[in-house]
């Protein structure tokens, strides 16, 4: 069998783990894989690629000339040599940054391009406004040939994921939670027709997992980085695990 055959057909797989009935564990690599790479890095994503994870997250802005980029910080201090909000910045400004001294901050377009299907790229709506702008480069590489399946689409921001709902009835939507009431983001889930609930894993319990999965929700717990949480959350019975080292659950 041909790689590209065998490429194929496990992208078949994971698009099919979204359904209530598969037993499909997904590995997500969290900013790529930023327990070894600078996160949401083009060598971060290729490393999470390395890894073989089943889905990387990244995360998104909208930056001030339209763009998308991909980045985590509402600042740039953290880990740029600049200084001042993300969505401020103009195409040409953004590219004279570099990241922890050495790395572009890439679009979502070329993140896309590195992955090339090769993973489920969950794309988190970081910055407000992000839902139309990911949602128009979704459905143009949709003409290429690219599939709603090849993308999830997840956030805390509760009406950026409404307006991905309400422009794309079939991309796959997980609803971002921290310390939220499981009934709230029950209800908020069935309302944007989430197919999945991310909670942060330290509010996990197997009941509350049982409660998601009872309203037909896949669980992918963030951002999980320790053996012997990983193994926990397995035997919760959640459905993948999103983590800076995708080896590690794998």
């Amino acid at each position: 069998m041909s790689s590209s055959i065998k490429i194929f057909l496990s992208l078949i797989i994971l698009s099919a783990s979204y359904g209530c009935s598969s037993s499909k564990f997904v590995v997500c690599g969290h900013r790529g894989a930023m327990g070894y790479e600078v996160e949401n890095t083009i060598p971060s994503i290729k490393k999470a690629i390395a890894l073989k994870a089943d889905m990387i997250e990244i995360d998104i802005f909208k930056i001030r000339t339209g763009e998308v980029v991909v980045f985590h910080d509402d600042n740039l201090e953290r880990i740029t040599n600049s200084t001042g909000k993300i969505e401020a910045l103009q195409f040409d400004e953004l590219r004279k940054l570099l990241v922890a001294d050495k790395y572009q901050i890439p679009t979502l377009q070329e993140v896309i391009e590195v992955i090339d299907r090769r993973a489920i790229l969950n794309i988190e709506l970081k910055g407000e406004q992000t839902a139309k702008v990911a949602n128009d480069i979704i459905t143009s590489y949709k003409r290429k040939g690219w599939k709603d399946s090849d993308f999830f689409i997840s956030s805390f921001r509760v009406n950026e994921l409404k307006m991905m709902r309400m422009l794309n009835k079939k991309i796959a939507i997980g609803l971002l939670t921290y310390k939220d009431d499981i009934d709230e983001a029950i209800s908020i889930g069935k309302e944007i027709k989430a197919q999945a609930i991310n909670p942060y894993y330290k509010t996990l319990t197997a009941a509350k997992v049982a409660t998601l999965k009872k309203n037909n929700f896949k669980v992918f717990p963030w951002t999980v980085d320790e053996v012997t949480d990983i193994n926990k959350l397995k035997e919760y019975k959640v459905d993948g695990i999103i983590t800076n080292y995708p080896d590690r659950v794998k």
